[in-house]
C-alpha cells in the first residue's frame, strides 16, 4: 500500500459564485510552505484559467487537511468569499463527516464538548500542530452518531457520523481520540504523535502500516449544506474506495497516481 500525491478531484456543482469539489486524500488543499508539489488551488486555477483571466478570484471557503477527503467549498470572487465566510462564522454552515474510528462505541449518539489548544502553547512539544483537550483551551462541540460496527482482522471498528458544531482545528480527530475511539491511520491522535514523527522522518513504512493500518487518517467530509440566497444548498460527496473498501474487507486499492483535473457531474 503506497501513498501518493494526486490532484484528481471532481466538480460537484457550480455556479457564478462558487465551485464545489471532492477533494480526494492526500491532496493539500492550498500550498504549503514545504516543497513543490500539487495543490487542489493549482488545480483550480487550472480548470478555471479562463475565468481568472476575466476577473474572477478564488477563495477556500471550508479548509481540509491533507489528509482529509470530501466536500471543500470554493468561492469565485471576493465578494463571495465574504459572504460565504460570514455564513460559516455566524455557525449557519451545517457540515457533516464521516470517520472509520477503532473500537466499538457503547452508545450510538453521544457529544463531546472538552476544549482544545495546541500542545505547543501549554509547553515545549516536538509537534506544534499538535492540538490537546486542555481547560485553557477553545471551546468546543461536536456531537457524533455511529453508523455501523464491524470487525476485521485487525480488530473491532465503528463507522461514525460527526457533526461539528465549531471549527477547531482538527476538532474532530482530538475529540474522537479523547473518547477512546481514534481514528484508523491517524498520525498525530492515534497515539501520542510518535507516529506522525515516524512518517515525517522515514515516510510510511511497513511498522507505521501495522500500527495504523491505513496511509491516511480515515477522516472524510461527506455533507455540506449553506443557506444562499434565500435557498438552502446541499452538497455530498460519497465513501471514497480506500475508506469503503476497508469497511466492506475488500483488498485496498493503490492511491492514483495519475495528474487529472476532471468537470463532470
Amino acid at each position: 500500500m503506497s501513498l501518493q500525491v494526486v490532484v484528481n478531484f471532481k466538480v460537484i456543482d457550480e455556479t457564478a459564485d462558487w465551485i464545489v469539489v471532492d477533494k480526494p486524500a492526500p491532496l493539500i488543499v492550498h500550498p504549503a510552505n514545504r516543497l513543490k508539489e500539487p495543490t487542489l488551488l493549482g488545480g483550480l486555477e487550472n480548470l478555471l484559467a479562463y475565468e481568472i483571466e476575466t476577473g474572477a478570484c478564488l477563495g477556500i471557503v471550508n479548509r481540509l487537511d491533507r489528509e482529509t477527503s470530501g466536500v471543500v467549498l470554493i468561492a469565485k470572487s471576493t465578494a463571495a468569499a465574504r459572504e460565504l465566510g460570514m455564513i460559516f462564522e455566524r455557525r449557519e454552515a451545517e457540515k457533516e463527516y464521516l470517520a472509520v474510528v477503532i473500537g466499538w462505541p457503547e452508545m450510538d449518539q453521544w457529544q463531546c464538548s472538552e476544549p482544545i489548544i495546541r500542545a505547543g502553547e501549554l509547553g515545549p512539544s516536538e509537534i506544534w500542530v499538535r492540538q490537546v483537550v486542555s481547560s485553557l483551551g477553545k471551546s468546543c462541540q461536536t456531537s457524533f452518531r455511529v453508523q455501523s460496527r464491524f470487525q476485521r482482522g485487525e480488530g473491532k471498528f465503528a463507522l461514525v457520523h460527526c457533526f461539528p458544531e465549531t471549527g477547531r482545528m482538527h476538532q474532530l480527530r482530538v475529540h474522537l481520540a479523547h473518547c477512546g475511539f481514534p481514528i484508523v491511520g491517524d498520525k498525530l491522535y492515534a497515539g501520542k504523535g510518535g507516529e506522525y514523527l515516524e512518517w515525517i522522518a522515514n515516510g510510511w513504512t511497513p511498522e507505521l502500516e501495522r500500527r495504523l493500518i491505513l496511509p491516511r487518517h480515515a477522516l472524510h467530509a461527506s455533507r455540506l449544506v449553506v443557506p444562499w440566497r434565500g435557498r438552502m444548498v446541499e452538497w455530498l460527496a460519497s465513501l471514497p474506495p480506500d475508506l469503503d473498501e476497508f469497511i466492506t474487507g475488500r483488498e485496498i486499492s493503490e492511491t492514483p497516481g495519475v495528474v487529472i483535473w476532471s468537470r463532470h457531474d
